[in-house]
């Protein structure tokens, strides 16, 4: 796992964790703005990009060097976690681990309990067309794609293009084939999440699977004082992944709530 940081390590500590697939670069817009406030950390998930040599094992594995990078370089504690889909499945667990070491956290759009019948037909489209979908010239074709199938102000700008063709391709089909066991298969929200202190947001797209909406039910029942939030007119990861202006505006009110 390889982490980069933006702004002084003096100010309060933000971690924003991408999700399956991506990598670091996925907040690095966001990260750049914040860094003027905050010290923002940008984790690369083992097994995605250039931590492609590393195995990715699971959500909890994540989450437990997550824990040792915070322990040791944080002093044990943040201002503000946020993850989207993947990552924000390793929020929810990190959550789960210590009631009182964060004090904001940002869920968006992540599912908590498993969805056997999505992740065989995940795991099975990988195992067929991962190679493919994953190459270079695919991922080129997806960018060059991208202003037939989204708006303007949703397109990436060339440097993350450039992160997104340097990265993509080198993801393993291994990372993506566990990815999808694990985070959709096995993964299941931990009651000790009841003893959370920190102020938590889970965010959702409109057009977000029901699986995801479901989820965030389910966690506001363990921590009854989650705030939802639903992105009116949009899919999964569109605030954190096209949207970073946007992103920004919800998370900062939400950092500056009392």
């Amino acid at each position: 796992m390889k982490f980069r940081e933006f702004g002084n390590p003096k100010n309060p500590h933000i971690m924003l964790i991408h999700g399956g697939g991506n990598a670091w670069w996925n907040f690095k817009r966001q990260a750049e703005a914040l860094s003027s406030c905050y010290h923002v950390i940008l984790p690369t998930l083992d097994g995605h990009g250039e931590e492609f040599t590393s195995d990715y094992i699971s959500t909890e594995n994540e989450a437990d060097k997550l824990l040792d990078y915070i322990d040791n370089h944080c002093g044990g504690r943040l201002f503000a976690l946020c993850g989207v889909s993947l990552g924000g499945q390793i929020v929810m667990e990190l959550l789960s681990r210590r009631p009182d070491f964060i004090q904001k956290a940002i869920i968006d759009g992540s599912i908590c309990y498993p969805q056997l019948g999505l992740a065989r037909f995940s795991i099975s489209v990988f195992k067929l067309l991962g190679k493919l979908i994953f190459s270079e010239r695919s991922c080129r074709w997806q960018l060059a794609m991208m202003p037939k199938m989204l708006p303007k102000n949703m397109q990436f700008p060339e440097e993350i293009k450039d992160l997104y063709v340097q990265d993509m391709p080198l993801t393993p089909i291994k990372t993506l084939l566990t990815m999808y066991r694990t985070y959709m298969m096995e993964y299941t929200l931990k009651n000790s999440v009841k003893n959370t202190m920190a102020q938590v947001q889970y965010w959702y797209g409109e057009k977000e699977m029901k699986c995801v909406k479901q989820s965030a039910l389910q966690f506001c029942e363990m921590v009854p004082s989650c705030q939802i939030y639903e992105a009116k007119g949009y899919n999964h990861g569109y605030l954190a992944v096209y949207l970073p202006d946007e992103w920004l505006v919800l998370a900062k009110a939400f950092f500056n709530e009392s």
